[in-house]
């Protein structure tokens, strides 16, 4: 049977208050990738995003350049969720995300299209609990909402209405 991957939560801070070794680095141990197809309508999590090898992104040579994916592409999200643990449980604590686009040309090593640093801002800006989801199409924002809302219901129900608004804003 397979394993049902989860949402990571914070784990302990091995740098709490010492001033030392891996002061100012990032801690990922609370942020988990969502990928959206746009094509096939189905959301999952893909914790291998956080290195840039997640499914979509194998076999795929990138570049900043939105025509380097061609004219015919699939659409994806790649969604950078935030987990905090508040005084009533775990919730979502920030929600950004970032567009890839890959060639649908058959070809051994595939064209596509990321911004490395627009994931690496995304990123950081989901960590610190902010909500960019504005620049989401329509429908992508509805089963992005759909998989948060299912996953875990006191996730979704302790989450900032601020979440709720973007994701529904324009439903």
């Amino acid at each position: 049977m397979k394993e049902k991957i989860h949402f990571t939560i914070l784990s302990n801070d091995s740098t709490d208050g010492d001033g030392g070794y891996g002061v100012g680095t990032l801690d990922l141990n609370n942020v988990t990738p969502v990928i959206i197809d746009c094509e096939k309508e189905h959301v999952f999590i893909d914790l291998e995003a956080l290195h840039g090898r997640s499914i979509i992104e194998k076999k795929v040579r990138f570049s900043p350049d939105l025509a380097h994916a061609s004219d015919d592409y699939n659409r994806y999200w790649i969604v950078w969720v935030a987990l905090q643990v508040g005084e009533n449980g775990p919730y979502y604590a920030g929600c950004t995300a970032s567009e890839v686009r890959v060639s649908k040309e058959e070809r051994r090593i595939k064209l596509g299209y990321k911004s490395l640093p627009e994931q690496v801002n995304y990123l950081d800006k989901a960590l610190k609990g902010k909500f960019l989801l504005n620049h989401v199409d329509t429908n992508s924002k509805k089963l992005l909402s759909q998989f948060l809302s299912e996953f875990n219901k006191q996730y979704w129900t302790h989450s900032p209405e601020e979440l709720k608004h973007q994701l529904w804003g324009d439903l």
